[in-house]
């Protein structure tokens, strides 16, 4: 990569992650363990790039709270330039709250994102600059429709890559208007079933193929769909496959899509062959499975290459 850098526009803010002992009790209290760490699906991208030696300016808003100067400082001290980060008066920073399984797997999440209502059309425009020489813009979809219509109107201006994450199924069918201007597109399997209008998500390594090679042909340039311990399917122009996961020992699986984003994103921007790029988001995703923190505390290039599944 040159030195330019990657703009992300999202959600930031607080994840907080329960993870009972034992198999959960209903309607009583459980023995386990909560933990807290700073989040949000594109705070989470950004800081994976910065990792990774990528220049990233991250575009959100944070309450004026301790929670929201903790995120901004997590985010300056690992490389991710905030400087154009809102932070509201009167607000609320954004929460995650994640309740686990005693394997460490998502059983159910909530996320309070309401403050992102801020990132809108007249802040985005205000940022025009700096989405135009953006050498790719990374987006989640806590944003609303007015704030992907104004992005969409600029990138297309510009001639700007945008990568997308459509961040839970709930909000998947905000980017349908724009799959044919989205670069790189990364649903979940359950994602699909609102990206593609299929009867039912993508459940299997065929399915899956079929559903990225479905989002190719409305347009998306490359769609990679995660299949979490099953692995990814993947479709571009010219071809599609899949790529088994890792065998990993799962603590906590929090941020792992959002690491294998990150990682495939660093891949494009250096220009590896797709193959590659496709395996170093599959070894990202293990490397953050492995640990509780949301972002692998320790991730470099070297770590990265080093691991790298063949």
């Amino acid at each position: 990569m040159d030195d330019g850098y990657v703009l992300i526009i999202g959600s930031a803010g607080i994840d907080v992650k329960g993870r009972p002992s034992a198999e959960i009790k209903f309607g009583m209290s459980n023995l386990g363990t909560v933990r807290n760490s700073v989040g949000g699906v594109a705070r989470n991208i950004a800081e994976n790039l910065a990792r990774l030696e990528v220049d990233t300016i991250l575009l959100s808003a944070v309450g004026d709270d301790a929670e929201g100067w903790r995120v901004i400082e997590h985010c300056e001290d690992n490389g991710i330039d905030c400087e154009y980060v809102q932070v509201i008066k009167g607000e609320r920073t954004g929460t995650y709250t994640a309740l686990l399984k005693p394997d460490g797997e998502l059983m159910v999440g909530i996320g309070d994102f309401d403050i992102m209502s801020a990132v809108d059309s007249d802040y985005l425009r205000a940022h025009e600059d700096r989405i135009a020489d953006a050498d790719m813009v990374v987006i989640d979809s806590t944003l609303s429709d007015d704030a992907l219509a104004t992005l969409f109107e600029i990138t297309d201006r510009y001639f700007v890559r945008v990568c997308a994450d459509p961040t839970t199924p709930a909000l998947a069918g905000k980017l349908c208007p724009y799959i044919n201007k989205i670069h790189l597109l990364v649903p979940n399997a359950m994602e699909t079933k609102t990206l593609c209008g299929l009867s039912q998500p993508a459940h299997d390594r065929d399915t899956a193929i079929s559903a990225a090679r479905q989002l190719v042909s409305l347009g998306t340039y490359i769609a990679v769909v995660t299949m979490a311990e099953q692995g990814l399917a993947y479709a571009d122009g010219s071809s599609a496959g899949f790529i088994r996961a890792v065998n990993t020992h799962v603590v906590d699986s929090t941020g792992a899509g959002d690491a294998l984003t990150g990682a495939v994103i660093f891949g494009l921007l250096n220009d590896v062959p797709l193959d590659e790029a496709l395996r170093l988001g599959v070894t990202a995703a293990a490397l953050t499975l492995q640990t509780e923190e949301t972002v692998v505390p320790n991730l470099n290039q070297e770590l990265l290459y080093d691991r790298l599944m063949v």
